[in-house]
């Protein structure tokens, strides 16, 4: 039996993720997440204050200047799954070239 290099599952996996993200993003529903209908059943949606981010590039799971939604929900999954990927890879990185404390002989 021929063994999967590692490279081939991580290209692979990103290829599954940003499928997921472009083309089943449209596919999500639109009613409200699980902290919105909280917020309506107890009665203290009204309180809700606007967010700092709300004019972003990508609020509202859209991409702004982007007419098409499919096409506006899908490039923002695609940008959110590979940010995601780009701060993952990063820290990675960062913990990888940190020095590790020294082990002592009991252990």
């Amino acid at each position: 039996m021929k063994r999967i290099s590692t490279r081939t599952v991580l290209v692979v996996g990103l290829l599954i993720a940003l499928a997921f993200a472009g083309f089943l993003s449209f596919h999500a529903s639109s009613s409200p997440d699980g902290l919105n209908r909280v917020a309506t059943d107890l009665g203290f949606a009204e309180a809700e204050t606007a967010s700092a981010t709300q004019d972003g590039p990508l609020a509202g799971y859209d991409l702004a200047g982007v007419d098409h939604g499919r096409l506006s929900g899908g490039l923002a999954g695609v940008i959110g799954c590979l940010a995601v990927l780009g701060l993952m890879s990063v820290l990675v990185l960062v913990r990888q070239r940190s020095p590790r404390p020294a082990r002592t002989r009991g252990e």
